[in-house]
């Protein structure tokens, strides 16, 4: 393997996760105009989007079990040419039914299958270099929902919404047939000897003694196979070990409270800065994204290569730095409640768009700490199952908030809430918990 193409494969991974978080952004920008336009209440675009995310995150355990008993590659690629297809022809949706449909389920079924082939893929061409090019690849998230802000808000505006899901979806397909020109699998020779070897869990992993080694390997495999060839996960495998390994659970569950304020927020603040500010569709998808992941970025770098430095002395700083993302996150929440001035509510944007980065940077670096290799697209999976299916909710309980309370802001300090009591279950997780973790697989 060239080392310069685990490079190649960051860039390919890039931009696919760019038009993932791209396409789903399109939706929450021309919200309003797809209530009005189909004579929609708060609610019923709210359920549209609860619906996405259900089936998602039903979906996703199928896409685990896939992408670690088949191609990666094929898994990733398949799934971002589906799904693509189905935002174009969202464009075509003339009621709520046929967006539930083509949204909902068509849209959501295929962005699962993406997301643990992807991660996990990455993670096999990166070893040593994991929480950084995981952080890289991050940032394609930011740009992605500040592009898809803006840019649909764009369309929308001088063509109308229905052309943002076509030109969204169009540009998946073109990037989806570079992929299976592009990207290949990891060679499953040197997935054999690193397996072996190590147990390709981190930088320090290739400091294990031989005995070790040895000894892990033997954990991860079936009676009768040699400890290169791990036995075929069964399809409940990665939830057993995320729900049995404490700071696998965790982790989950303080997921889940990111899932769910990061959904709620994405599906209903470009309507709020429309309603409460009187911005356009364009404007307002911009603002909305812009303060928040600007300052992600910059956060997201900074995480991922402070995780790798510090996680030389201890492992469990990378769930430390998760903490206090989430805490720090959570003053700004505060900040955005009530009705504040725009520039303080701006304000609050980048700073929670800041800490929430700590939190971004090392959910898989930690995941693949505490969970065995051969399992890792499994584990994702559950995690990801269980974070949107609890964060699936947050779109249609704001909506119901929103036309209860009159306003989005009330809401802000839940969310708040929310965010510190994960903050605090995670530190008191990874100070108890994590090194015994990430001792039993290494």
């Amino acid at each position: 393997m060239k080392i310069n193409y685990k490079w190649e494969v960051l860039l390919l991974l890039w931009m696919a996760y760019l038009l993932n978080q791209g396409d789903r952004q399109v939706f929450n920008t021309v919200l309003p105009a797809i209530r009005d336009a189909l004579n929609l209440t708060d609610t019923s675009v709210g359920l549209i989007a609860t619906i996405f995310n259900l089936f998602y995150a039903l979906m996703v355990p199928v896409g685990g079990w896939a992408g670690d008993r088949f191609s990666r590659k094929w898994v990733t690629t398949i799934s971002i040419l589906f799904w693509s297809v189905a935002t174009m022809f969202t464009g075509l949706a003339t009621s709520f039914f046929w967006l539930v449909v083509l949204r909902s389920v068509a849209t959501g079924g295929g962005e699962a299958f993406f997301g643990p082939a992807n991660y996990s893929l990455l993670g096999q061409y990166h070893t040593d270099t994991r929480a950084r090019a995981m952080s890289i690849h991050q940032t394609s998230y930011y740009v992605g929902v500040i592009l898809a802000g803006w840019l649909a808000g764009l369309i929308a505006d001088n063509l109308g919404w229905k052309y943002s899901f076509i030109i969204f979806g169009a540009a998946g397909i073109v990037w989806g047939i570079l992929m299976v020109i592009r990207l290949k699998d990891y060679p499953e020779s040197a997935s054999a000897e690193q397996t072996a070897a190590t147990g390709a869990y981190s930088a320090a992993a290739d400091k294990l003694s031989a005995e070790q080694m040895t000894q892990d390997a033997r954990m991860d495999v079936a009676p009768g196979r040699s400890p290169a060839q791990p036995a075929k996960p069964g399809f409940f495998d990665g939830f057993k070990t995320v729900f049995t390994t404490p700071t696998a659970l965790m982790l989950t569950i303080g997921f889940s409270g990111f899932i769910f304020v990061i959904t709620g927020y994405m599906t209903w603040v470009p309507a709020y800065l429309q309603e409460e500010f009187g911005q356009n569709q364009a404007t307002a998808g911009f603002n909305a994204m812009f303060w928040t992941y600007v300052a992600a970025f910059i956060g997201v770098l900074l995480a991922g290569a402070l995780s790798d430095k510090l996680s030389v002395k201890s492992k469990r700083l990378r769930m430390i730095l998760q903490s206090i993302g989430m805490l720090g996150g959570s003053v700004f929440l505060f900040l955005m409640g009530g009705h504040p001035a725009l520039l303080l509510l701006y304000f609050s944007f980048a700073g929670w768009g800041f800490f929430r980065a700590f939190f971004d940077a090392n959910i898989y670096a930690v995941l693949y700490d505490v969970t065995p290799e051969h399992l890792h697209a499994s584990c994702s999976s559950a995690m990801i199952m269980t974070g949107f299916a609890v964060g699936a909710l947050a779109p249609v309980i704001l909506g119901a908030m929103k036309e209860s309370m009159g306003s989005l802001s009330a809401t802000f300090p839940i969310l708040g809430v929310i965010w510190v009591v994960c903050g605090i279950m995670l530190a008191i997780i990874a100070r108890t918990s994590y090194q015994k973790d990430y001792n039993k697989i290494h």
